[in-house]
């Protein structure tokens, strides 16, 4: 589990990857700004991702589990099967090496 906040704007998503739940391959989308103060709270078993909105953005994590570079995996960003309806056009994202390798829906790793 780990819970995020950012001290400028973004915009956050949350995907369900438990295979189990009613809410699987669905995705939640919050804006957290500085103005806003929200936080976002992201349960074992599901993905999430960012798309940074202004110049800058800090991130600050509360979790509960050390880091494990080994767990980490990507999702690719404009996958069809999930739809996300990002804000911006995708001429405008700038991807992580990481990023730009992503796996689509089908192929990643889901949880029970």
């Amino acid at each position: 589990d780990a819970q995020e906040s950012r001290g400028l704007g973004d915009v956050y998503k949350r995907q369900d990857l438990r295979r189990s739940s009613p809410t699987f391959g669905k995705y939640v989308s919050v804006e957290l700004s500085e103005e806003n103060k929200r936080q976002f709270f992201i349960p074992r078993g599901f993905a999430h991702g960012f798309l940074v909105l202004s110049e800058e953005a800090i991130f600050t994590y509360k979790v509960d589990n050390g880091y494990a570079p080994q767990a980490e995996a990507s999702i690719r960003f404009n996958d069809e099967t999930i739809g996300i309806d990002w804000p911006v056009a995708e001429s405008q994202f700038i991807l992580s090496e990481k990023d730009g390798h992503a796996v689509s829906f089908k192929d990643a790793e889901y949880f029970e």
